[in-house]
């Protein structure tokens, strides 16, 4: 999930009319697709069987499997978190499952932030994992010219547009959607900024996401286990362009525009000074003991920039931290940082300060109490 754009352009966009229709149309009777087929030709052959021609209108929407299939992408099911090392940028979150295996959110070296950086084990070969195209764009360009090639003759040099999809979790929705990955010939986006809404106010924020409409549309034709990974959308001409265009690479939002480059946990830790998975994740499922919530943030803690000369204890739901005034404060606000991270919460029961002659000693050593207790 990304922040919204800023500010409007300095000149606004000629609106575009809405299209009266849009109709998605599933592509049937395309083979199992392997490393080096030519999958525009198959998709052309297979559109014309269906009686589906082709357009320069159109917008022709693939599957990322079949077209990481066609391109080799596949890699032995053995070497897939050396694959995933490979394939990250970097980590956004990561959670325990029961197995003991970890599942991890990253961004992608194809682009987008995904789980597993899209390294998919479904519909492959026994054995085998599936990598997402290394550059989606690249891919989606060149589809749509082979495609331009094939239809030379009836599009007169015109070619429909291409978006290559994958499918991705929300943030703060349930269910999964199709979104693109990689486009070639399309309007990815519709900015509306610098327009005048219906009520004659200036639009500020609005920015479509033509891309990945299209490719979610598509997605209720093509389905996700119904062997066709192939769909077809009409109706969307005026988006259509016949240079390549940017691709969806400009889609994705990093870098200071990203307002959620980390999970909550990994927000806290990066805080801390703690390296990427420097400690073990917590579990995909929420809560659990207490106990082994408190361990683990006693572990964050003290890991990354440390506790200094501070010594921390455990008993279950409270800590004993003790050690110079300055360490031990330190201590404190780390493990309540850390804490916070594994919803849980801890009230500060200060101990006795050593002092001489009623004035405190610089190096003074404290001794305090974290009663924790679930955060409300």
């Amino acid at each position: 999930m990304s922040a919204p754009h800023p500010g409007p352009p300095s000149g606004a966009s000629t609106p575009l009319p809405p299209p009266a229709e849009v109709v998605a149309l599933s592509v049937p009777g395309l083979p199992e697709i392997g490393s080096s087929d030519d999958l525009a030709g198959l998709i052309a052959r297979a559109c014309a069987a269906a009686g589906i021609a082709l357009g320069a209108s159109d917008v022709v929407v693939v599957a990322s499997k079949v077209v990481a299939k066609a391109e080799g992408r596949s890699i032995p099911a053995a070497e897939r978190e050396r694959a995933l090392d490979r394939e990250s940028v970097r980590l956004v979150a990561e959670r325990g499952l029961p197995d003991g295996r970890t599942t991890r959110v990253v961004q992608s070296r194809s682009g987008p932030v995904m789980a597993a950086a899209g390294i998919d084990a479904s519909d492959v070969a026994e054995g085998t994992v599936l990598l997402l195209p290394a550059d989606p764009d690249a891919s989606a360009r060149a589809l749509r010219s082979r495609l331009r090639a094939l239809l030379e003759p009836q599009l007169a040099g015109g070619a429909p547009a291409v978006v290559v999809s994958d499918t991705s979790g929300r943030p703060w929705r349930d269910g999964v959607t199709d979104f693109a990955l990689g486009a070639a010939g399309l309007e990815v986006l519709d900015d509306a900024r610098g327009r005048l809404d219906r009520s004659g106010r200036v639009m500020e924020v609005t920015v479509r996401g033509v891309a990945d409409e299209v490719a979610a549309l598509a997605d209720l034709v093509k389905g996700k286990a119904a062997g066709t990974p192939v769909a077809v959308v009409r109706g969307l001409g005026a988006h259509v362009s016949d240079d390549d265009g940017d691709g969806a690479a400009r889609l994705v939002r990093t870098g200071p525009a990203d307002w959620f480059a980390f999970g909550h946990v990994e927000a806290v830790r990066a805080a801390l000074g703690l390296d990427e998975r420097e400690v073990a994740p917590p579990p995909i499922a929420p809560g659990g003991p207490v106990r082994d919530r408190v361990a683990r943030a006693v572990d964050v803690a003290a890991a990354g920039r440390g506790l200094g000369a501070a010594a921390v204890s455990s008993d279950g739901e409270v800590l004993a931290v003790s050690g110079p005034a300055y360490d031990v404060g330190v201590a404190v606000e780390r493990l309540r940082v850390a804490l916070w991270a594994e919803r849980l919460d801890a009230d500060v029961v200060p101990g006795a300060v050593r002092t001489v002659d009623g004035e405190e000693l610089v190096d003074a050593s404290v001794a305090v109490e974290l009663r924790v207790r679930e955060r409300s």
